[in-house]
């Protein structure tokens, strides 16, 4: 059998839209973060859901005709109840072979959503195993779980097969940043992310920055999308800042021109998309914070009229990023444009918003076809 460690970096393996990994004693812990930034961080769900690798793949070039993977996963339970299906999909030549579901994970289990008290339960390592692949060199994309967290351990082929870094390409590469609704725990296969259907749909070499609740024009956030290599970048901006009432229209503003100024010192002339929020009821008219009720849709919490000045709401932040847009592009930033968020998912899909935040798996197909439609219009693939 022919293995590779996945602990540490093996020229042999691309590992797409993951920065590096940290040396766990179980694992080698996915990153979509760079070091520096994690040494920023204080809350620790973001260091939590930057682990998470979605969009994140393992890349190679091989004549095995099976491929096995060995890694740790952790997923997230409220309640007694995991509520996403965790799921690996194989990818070979482009093609969706198929996907397989993890079952045996650690688990953080919390009471309820709203609970900061939890239980670590452990499990033995997850071993995924794709067989029945044609004996013949191709290129293989295993998608990892976009919705656990992965510590990698093991590679394993078959009896002396062949591994390969996949060869160099002009797949031009698209920077995406975003909150939950970017990193689609929903979605039912790391494939069926809308980054990852709009990426697929065009060719482009993905690195998703969806950061589930996390998504508040940090800085670190900034100069780590200003440090990758990126011909085209989308930045989905607003609704973590509703969802955690995190800031007023005064601190928004600049944050967003600090958000893109910090960009273009390193990305002068890349086709730069600002994508206002798609529809979230409880929000469009009303400002945050949200939470979930007993039935699992998030509601806006009621508050004083006198704590409500500044206080944003999607539709005021879809105005003020539009604002913005167009101010920089009067100044000469003829590259940067703005999409508005309904236009990949409005008031005639709500149908497929079941807590209404969260689009389900068929409204981030149609988020991604959409996305990948509007980029191909600035040039293809994806200006």
């Amino acid at each position: 059998m022919t293995t590779v460690d996945l602990r540490a970096a093996d020229p042999r393996v691309r590992l797409a839209g993951i920065v590096d990994v940290t040396a766990m004693e179980r694992g080698g812990l996915t990153e979509r973060l760079p070091a520096w930034a994690r040494a920023q961080l204080v809350d620790p769900a973001i260091r939590f859901v930057s682990s998470m690798p979605s969009g994140g793949r393992l890349e190679f070039v091989t004549d095995s005709t099976s491929i096995e993977v060995e890694a740790v996963f952790t997923r997230l339970e409220y309640g007694g109840v995991t509520p996403h299906t965790a799921t690996i999909d194989l990818v070979v030549d482009g093609e969706l072979v198929r996907g397989e579901a993890l079952t045996d994970t650690d688990v953080i289990r919390f009471p309820d959503r709203t609970s900061l008290e939890f239980e670590m339960v452990h499990n033995d390592p997850s071993v995924i195993r794709f067989e029945g692949l044609a004996p013949r060199t191709k290129r293989v994309e295993v998608w990892l779980a976009q919705n656990a967290t992965a510590m990698l351990r093991e590679l394993r082929l078959a009896d002396s097969a062949a591994i390969e870094a996949p060869p160099a390409t002009d797949r031009r590469r698209w920077v995406h940043y975003g909150s939950s609704i970017s990193h689609c725990m929903e979605a039912e296969h790391p494939t069926g992310t809308w980054p990852a259907v709009a990426a697929r749909s065009a060719g482009v070499d993905l690195f998703s920055l969806g950061l589930a609740g996390q998504c508040q024009l940090d800085q670190f956030a900034a100069r780590t999308i200003r440090d990758l290599p990126a011909d085209l970048i989308s930045l989905k901006l607003g609704i973590n800042v509703v969802n955690a009432d995190s800031m007023r229209e005064r601190a928004f503003v600049p944050a967003v021109h600090g958000l893109l100024d910090t960009i273009r010192d390193e990305h002068p002339d890349a086709p730069i998309v600002v994508i206002s929020p798609i529809i979230c009821p409880a929000v469009e008219e009303h400002p945050g914070p949200t939470l979930p009720n007993a039935e699992g849709r998030f509601d806006a919490i009621e508050r004083a009229d006198e704590l409500m000045v500044g206080a944003l709401s999607l539709s005021r932040i879809r105005t003020l990023l539009e604002r913005v847009v167009a101010q920089r592009r009067s100044a000469g930033d003829g590259q940067l444009h703005y999409l508005h968020g309904h236009e990949l998912f409005g008031a005639d899909d709500v149908d497929d918003l079941p807590d209404g935040l969260h689009p389900n798996g068929a409204g981030y197909r149609r988020m991604g076809e959409r996305f990948a439609a509007y980029a191909f219009s600035l040039g293809g693939p994806f200006g």
